[in-house]
């Protein structure tokens, strides 16, 4: 039985926890209701994504945050700094992740020490003994669902990434961290970048930077075996997507194909 990836899953906890998240976070935490999940993000102070992540909130005072990318002692070490005098806890939830069946999009539920999170074709479990028999990870790279290498942390803005689309980033709520930056690529325009699912002639690691022309190409994220075909989600630039052939296909300087299959709004 393959090994599950292990969960770097946080829990925040206390009477302040909800009003603490949402000024540290991009997205709408204080609309999200007890027992619902959303998509969210902490941002830098120059808008770059620090972590992606799915917020849940458990309870009135409790909400699970679970990574998609970056390890969670280091996200509560960093995040720590600023609970100042907010009545919060934050702890390390250990467990591993796993797919499960058809829940509904956005619904959270909890039990027999497994926490579910309804992604609408499948589940995403948390737990220490979950077994996996759904292939999830594939499924939501198909979604434009994407996990951040480590070396992609604190160096993509949020519409490279499609998080407007997901809803992890919100402009119409008082500041956060990298709110300035997030409205202005909003309403003033200027992003460049995108999120692109694509197909690889072989395969490569999560993180790696393929090259055209010995200029940045494409900036692989996370990466997946579909049948007999290497998929990733990729981010490109406007530029060098325009570097594709009418069939969709770009050779890098590694000697790898490169093949277009989908693209993503930011």
């Amino acid at each position: 039985m393959p090994t599950l990836p292990i969960a770097h899953a946080v829990l925040i906890e206390g009477p302040d926890a909800i009003a603490f998240a949402h000024s540290q976070f991009s997205s709408q935490v204080t609309a999200l209701e007890n027992r619902r999940w959303q998509f969210s993000s902490w941002l830098d102070a120059q808008g770059r994504v620090r972590n992606l992540f799915h917020l849940a909130r458990l309870s009135d005072e409790q909400l699970l945050v679970i990574l998609r990318g970056g390890r969670a002692s280091d996200f509560i070490d960093a995040l720590r700094r600023f609970v100042f005098r907010s009545r919060v806890r934050l702890s390390v939830v250990e467990g591993s992740l796993a797919g499960g069946p058809v829940m509904a999009m956005h619904e959270v539920e909890a039990g027999n020490d497994v926490i579910r999170l309804g992604c609408e074709t499948h589940s995403l479990l948390l737990g220490a003994n979950v077994h996996d028999a759904y292939q999830w990870q594939l499924q939501q790279l198909h979604d434009g669902w994407p996990w951040l290498p480590d070396n992609a942390v604190n160096e993509l803005l949020p519409p490279a990434l499609s998080l407007h689309r997901l809803g992890a980033v919100a402009v119409d709520k008082g500041c956060y961290p990298g709110q300035e930056i997030v409205a202005r690529l909003h309403y003033r325009g200027g992003n460049k970048r995108h999120l692109h699912l694509v197909a690889l002639s072989k395969h490569m690691d999560e993180g790696t930077m393929l090259k055209c022309e010995e200029r940045e190409f494409v900036r692989l994220l996370n990466v997946a075996i579909n049948a007999e075909r290497i998929e990733a989600l990729a981010v490109m630039s406007d530029e060098a997507v325009a570097q594709f052939t009418s069939d969709g296909k770009c050779i890098s300087d590694e000697n790898v194909d490169v093949t277009l299959l989908n693209t993503w709004p930011a």
